[in-house]
């Protein structure tokens, strides 16, 4: 059911966090539930049950639980004595059916005195070998029959069209739609969040928003961390599963989707599945694919380096992708979504390039380039040519910044977890991922994922620190871009 999860003070509300030993749930999920507790956005009759296959005392548990949660002040730390209060936990196996009445058990003594609904929410930090055995055991043992339920799964949604259709179809026979909330955490990304605003609600804005104005747009996730250990399980998924048909994807459908008629999630929704619709699957000639070795200094391990990661793997730690939509508005002009582990910069950013000037009367002019830098230092600025200050008549490049730290001094942005959280107990399920939407966006990528996989396409070599393979700038020339090396960002100065 929708709308808020606690509309009376005499519910009860028990999230339960599946995978609570991991650290997805130290490093995300409990800080976050802290972040939304300590601001009094959580329900008043609040509890959160930890499951897990480890054997864990309480004690313990939650002193895990407060180990990645940063405290400020007194009130703060007093706040966490309250919390941890709030935080039990139990432990069992995803696949057993005794160890989930065993937790259902735990869950039911702690709505003991409610006299209103019973709300359950059920995060699941799990790895998505245990989705479906969990997501049935769940629904089988522990679901709230007086009250509102819903599930929280964490993305890989899947790792193509074929697994993710079988996880979609496990998870509809127990679970309605409106029960499941699939977490993609770039959509709680305050500069993520901000882009329908900018879009819908800034005139200058939609009337240039086309194909008659924009050249190319270009959609940058860069690490400066390779894979640290982790290589076994990345190498399982690759960069292109593990960024760009989710987090990359989901930003291309808001920067490109049509205005909804209104704000109501349905409609949102329905429009970014129109612009995946529209794009046709990807073939190699659409790609550029990486794989970073040793640094140049020899500091750095290269991939294949990685304990985990076979020695003759193929796998990508760096792709480069253009996307086009087959629409009125977008016809012609190529999406460029780049991703990589290992790189020069570490940030994630939206850059819209326009077109030239036509009839440009003034030499060595470069484009206006809108800017929406994600992460980190968060900030919207616009290139544009000015009169350099003078004497002068040349034309120099030049900005209009909005850097959020300079602008928004005594606001905190939220971690993306806490906004998403948030938004699973208010209903609000706009920045979630539908069932039909991510299918339509495995079927871009799974025929150049199942062909990359046949074929053993060798990625193209770059140096640790780099910012990735030789033949980048080549390929997003290609498609358009055109850099201007005169010119460097930097975050405004406080």
């Amino acid at each position: 059911m929708g709308g808020p999860i606690s509309p009376s003070a005499k519910d009860s509300t028990v999230i339960v966090v599946l995978g609570a030993s991991g650290d997805l749930a130290y490093k995300k999920t409990f800080p976050a539930l802290f972040g939304l507790y300590k601001h009094k956005l959580l329900p008043d009759n609040l509890s959160v049950v930890g499951y897990a296959r480890s054997s864990i005392e309480l004690a313990e548990f939650r002193s895990r639980v407060s180990s990645k949660i940063k405290i400020k002040d007194d009130r703060e730390k007093a706040l966490l004595v309250d919390f941890l209060a709030r935080c039990t936990y139990v432990s069992g196996k995803y696949d057993n059916a005794e160890d989930f009445k065993k937790l259902n058990a735990a869950v039911d003594d702690i709505e003991k005195g409610t006299t209103g609904d019973k709300h359950r929410v059920f995060y699941m930090a799990l790895p998505p070998s245990v989705f479906i055995p969990a997501s049935e055991g769940l629904k089988a043992n522990v679901y709230a029959k007086g009250g509102n339920n819903r599930l929280v799964v964490e993305k890989p949604f899947g790792k193509d069209s074929e697994s993710s259709r079988e996880l979609a179809t496990a998870l509809a026979a127990n679970w309605q739609e409106d029960e499941i909330y699939r977490i993609d955490h770039y959509l709680g990304k305050e500069m993520v969040k901000n882009l329908m605003i900018l879009r819908f609600a800034n005139m200058f804005f939609s009337s240039v928003w086309n194909r008659q104005h924009i050249d190319n747009v270009q959609i940058t996730f860069k690490e400066q961390i390779g894979t640290q250990g982790r290589g076994g399980y990345f190498d399982e998924f690759g960069i292109i599963r593990d960024v760009m048909q989710n987090h990359l994807l989901q930003i291309l459908t808001i920067v490109a989707m049509e205005k909804p008629v209104s704000l109501d999630a349905e409609d949102i929704r329905n429009e970014k599945v129109k612009v995946l619709r529209a794009i046709k699957p990807l073939t190699q000639s659409d790609m550029l694919l990486g794989q970073y070795g040793r640094s140049k200094d020899g500091k750095e391990e290269g991939y294949l380096d990685d304990k985990g990661v076979p020695k003759d793997s193929t796998t990508a730690t760096f792709a480069v992708g253009a996307f086009y939509i087959k629409n009125e508005r977008w016809d012609g002009v190529p999406f460029i979504l780049k991703c990589g582990k290992a790189l020069d910069a570490a940030k994630t950013e939206i850059r819209v390039q326009f077109q030239d000037v036509p009839g440009n009367i003034y030499p060595d002019t470069m484009r206006n380039e809108l800017v929406v830098r994600v992460q980190p230092e968060e900030a919207v600025y616009m290139k544009f040519m000015n009169k350099e200050p003078g004497l002068s008549t040349k034309a120099v490049t030049s900005e209009l910044d909005l850097s959020y730290a300079k602008r928004y001094k005594d606001l905190i942005i939220p971690d993306a977890y806490e906004s998403l959280i948030l938004d699973v107990l208010n209903g609000d399920k706009a920045n979630f991922v539908r069932a039909d939407e991510l299918d339509a966006a495995w079927k871009i990528f799974t025929p150049l994922l199942h062909e990359l996989e046949a074929t053993k396409v060798k990625p193209e070599p770059y140096a640790y620190g780099e910012r990735g393979p030789e033949g980048l700038a080549a390929f997003v020339g290609k498609h358009g871009f055109k850099h201007d090396a005169s010119y460097a960002w930097a975050p405004a100065k406080i």
